[in-house]
């Protein structure tokens, strides 16, 4: 199997809710078949939100370029990050080293297709660097206020649960409705209480779409082609 190396720790909980997934998606027999990983775990990556929010914290690409040079160092044949906002800094990321990048976003896009209109719950970080823009068909939808979504988001980083959040993700998500069609869950925080909505809710979580791509990859599925 391919190696898949993990920009991780942004944050942590959500980098093994993508471990956890990743294993659940395999149908393996014993500990050969599941997929090989190599994690860096990083909480220490600066602040998104200081950064692309706030504009108060350094930026977070130094960082993310010295862990992409550390997976590929440790043998990792192909990069993945479970974090949307990070996104914005896909370019320099791959400007450091030589290895494929998996876009979350490229694959969330492909898997919205024929969905109608999206509405994004998401840090409000991707609106202000327009990372969607160029992967998502306009127009989609945002909340009007950001504050809720930002507060679930320091919520979960502050060590709440998935079920601590669940109310106000639903209420976000019933609210964002009645503009769009489909929801898509873009933070990676959101993705823990995601399953907790009801079940009358069609949404899409983009961490799902990164773990299908992580298996395809992994297991040399020859239909789906070369890493992106």
């Amino acid at each position: 199997m391919t190696t898949v190396g993990i920009l991780g720790g942004m944050g942590p909980q959500a980098t093994i809710l993508l471990m956890q997934k990743v294993l659940d998606a395999v149908p393996a027999t014993d500990d050969a078949g599941h997929v090989p990983l190599i994690v860096h775990q990083n909480p220490a990556v600066p602040s998104r939100i200081a950064a692309l929010i706030e504009g108060t914290g350094p930026s977070p690409l130094p960082a993310l370029q010295a862990m992409a040079r550390d997976l590929q160092a440790a043998g990792a044949a192909a990069l993945a990050m479970p974090c949307n906002t990070a996104h914005v800094y896909v370019d320099g990321i791959r400007a450091a080293c030589g290895l494929p990048f998996l876009d979350m976003l490229s694959e969330t896009a492909s898997a919205l297709e024929g969905k109608g209109r999206i509405g994004i719950l998401a840090s409000p970080a991707t609106r202000l660097t327009g990372v969607f823009d160029r992967y998502l068909p306009q127009p989609f939808e945002m909340p009007e206020d950001d504050g809720p979504v930002l507060d679930m988001i320091r919520a979960v980083k502050g060590g709440a649960s998935a079920s601590d959040i669940a109310p106000a993700l639903t209420k976000a998500a019933r609210r964002l409705l009645s503009r769009a069609d489909h929801i898509l869950i873009a933070c990676t925080e959101l993705s823990l209480a995601a399953p907790l909505m009801p079940e009358d809710i069609a949404w899409t979580d983009s961490l799902d779409c990164l773990v299908a791509r992580i298996v395809a990859l992994a297991r040399h599925h020859p239909e789906d082609g070369s890493p992106r």
